[in-house]
């Protein structure tokens, strides 16, 4: 499922972090003040050898029981100082990074309702679902974790050596022999890891999808049974990010094993040579204690490098994925560029034009025929014009170039003489309301989706007006009336009954253009007929374009265009093109001869 870019093999880890930087920087006064206060702590550990070594060769060699005691109260106030530091760390990061994750989130969200329908169509739902839940908590687990403690843990390392240095250099010398194979497993690991991190993400995305998908699916896959088949695409995706998941686990216990050995055999070593230079009387006691427990303290330093570099490389994929998104060109919000030229003035100019305009996809293949081709269509104002044409002709692909869903390729659309990709979308999509074929309804109630399409002033009246247009009063015989939940996708409610609410929103904003996508496909007969009775009423006060697949949607037209191989074919009043044009004729043969009689019965 080729949803999102491939990672880049050059890419480096920190340069990718670097990218958070934005929305770090209102929150670095508290991380750098919780790094700070995290380092302090971690030094403060450090002296409790020193501590330590002057007990064994103070009180403990001279059997000073006062002296014990004092050095037992000092390490209990450097434990509890130390306990305390990291306690306020974590208080300190909490908020911030609660407030970085939502400040990102709220961005994500923004940027996929101003991305094109292009980008929406080309990717799935559950990648980009996975990227703004799973990949923003792994970013604010990086920055309140191993952001902070790579920079402590580097600290602590650094003066833990120079402490066991000064100690005796001989045995430092033996502790600081695994750093080099360790510093070459760590890029060895942080190179593979990167991969794998990336490919478990992106699978995860996969899985989300396939989980969204058959939820909302969930009444095909009951209705033709494949509850098996759809159990076992599951299965094998799961069982493919298992596998992921395991190399990740092999590869981290790999680094893991030879960080924890290598640094304890040293340690080991350092202890042997150091038990000989005591008894030899080259080292104290104490000396060897306070290295030793240095030594010791700095196991978890060294130890934690494996997993730290791991949910680094792993916040580094999530932000790679993060502004794969947002580095996706937007919808600018005002117009697309400086205006072409319009014709002047005139009956001519009015209405809703097409010139010349074609459109291909922006990932179709290079030499294949374009969608639309050189597409010429005027409807006059306050008329209305129906779209007939064969399947797969281009109808709504033309119709979603009026609110600019797509962008012509070439060519113009005019409203009233206006250049559409001259004025801000905001505005040309309050001229321009459209109704589509597959009703989509959000999770609020039947007011809240009707109003969608007014302004934020509109209220009761014109929710009612609106529904007696679609002929949905049927929303007040629901449970709580209007106001009642429809539920996700209002798949709640029959299909006939989503596309009345659609139509409803579509007209209750009194839009001086109208775009309907075959608006009726869903309705009974009888109901059809008296939508179309009410809604003959709303369309001769607006310019209206109606994609028609059915007779009776295309006599609510004044006049048709025929749609074929991506061109107008032919312009007409329904009869003229029954008469002069045959594949109008054959589109149109579903209509019998005794309902044609009734139309125009119906039109005298």
């Amino acid at each position: 499922m080729p949803t999102q870019p491939a990672p880049t093999k050059d890419r480096s880890a920190v340069r990718t972090l670097l990218r958070l930087w934005p929305y770090v920087r209102p929150v670095r006064a508290r991380l750098f003040t919780a790094a700070f206060v995290a380092v302090l702590a971690s030094c403060l550990g450090l002296v409790i050898p020193l501590v330590l070594k002057w007990m064994v060769d103070g009180p403990v060699t001279d059997r000073d029981p006062a002296g014990v005691w004092l050095g037992a109260l000092y390490l209990l106030l450097l434990g509890l100082a130390e306990a305390l530091l990291f306690g306020a760390r974590r208080w300190l990061v909490a908020r911030p990074l609660s407030h970085v994750e939502a400040e990102m989130r709220a961005d994500l969200y923004r940027r996929l309702q101003r991305l094109p329908v292009a980008f929406h169509d080309r990717w799935a739902s559950g990648q980009l679902l996975s990227r703004g839940t799973t990949d923003l908590m792994l970013l604010r687990m990086f920055l309140a974790f191993p952001l902070t403690f790579l920079l402590v843990n580097s600290v602590t390392i650094l003066v833990g050596v120079l402490i066991m240095l000064a100690q005796d250099w001989t045995l430092g010398l033996v502790i600081l022999g695994p750093a080099v194979p360790v510093m070459v497993t760590c890029v060895v690991f942080e190179k593979r890891y990167a991969d794998v991190a990336r490919l478990a993400q992106d699978q995860v995305g996969d899985l989300t999808t396939v989980v969204e998908e058959s939820v909302l699916g969930i009444r095909i896959i009951k209705g033709f049974g494949r509850h098996r088949s759809q159990a076992r695409a599951f299965r094998e995706l799961s069982r493919t990010l298992r596998g992921t998941e395991l190399r990740k686990a092999r590869l981290l216990a790999a680094i893991w094993g030879v960080i924890v050995t290598l640094p304890e055999v040293a340690i080991g070593a350092a202890l042997v040579l150091g038990t000989v230079q005591v008894a030899d009387g080259e080292l104290s006691a104490g000396t060897l204690v306070a290295f030793l427990s240095t030594a010791l303290a700095l196991r978890w330093p060294v130890d934690s490098i494996g997993f730290l570099l791991a949910m680094s490389q792993e916040a580094a994929t999530a932000t790679e994925r993060y502004f794969e998104v947002m580095d996706e060109a937007a919808e600018e919000p005002g117009a697309a560029g400086a205006p072409r030229s319009v014709p002047e003035g005139g009956e001519t100019a009015r209405g809703l034009r097409f010139d010349n305009v074609s459109f291909r996809y922006p990932d179709a293949p290079s030499g294949s025929a374009p969608v639309l081709d050189r597409v010429v269509l005027h409807v006059r104002p306050g008329e209305s014009m129906a779209l007939v044409g064969a399947t797969g002709s281009g109808k709504t692909t033309l119709t979603a170039l009026v609110p600019r869903l797509h962008e012509v390729t070439s060519g113009r659309i005019t409203l009233n003489g206006e250049d559409i990709t001259a004025m801000p979308r905001e505005a040309l999509r309050a001229r321009v309301a459209v109704a589509f074929e597959e009703p989509t309804l959000f999770s609020a109630s039947v007011g809240e989706n009707v109003l969608m399409g007014a302004g934020d002033d509109a209220g009761t009246e014109e929710l009612e007006r609106a529904l007696a247009v679609a002929q949905a009063d049927f929303a007040h015989a629901l449970p709580q009336g209007t106001e009642t939940q429809v539920g996700e996708q209002g798949l709640s409610l029959s299909g006939g009954q989503r596309q009345r609410l659609a139509l409803a929103r579509a007209v209750v904003g009194r839009p001086e253009f109208l775009v309907l996508d075959d608006p009726l496909s869903a309705l009974d007969v009888h109901t059809e007929a008296a939508v179309e009775a009410a809604l003959r009423r709303v369309l001769a006060d607006t310019t209206a374009l109606i994609v028609a697949h059915r007779p009776s949607t295309v006599l609510l037209a004044d006049r048709v265009a025929l749609l074929s191989g991506g061109r107008i074919a032919a312009v007409g009043t329904h009869q003229e093109l029954l008469r002069t044009n045959a594949e109008y004729a054959h589109l149109m043969s579903g209509l019998t001869s005794g309902e044609q009689a009734g139309h125009q019965e119906d039109e005298r």
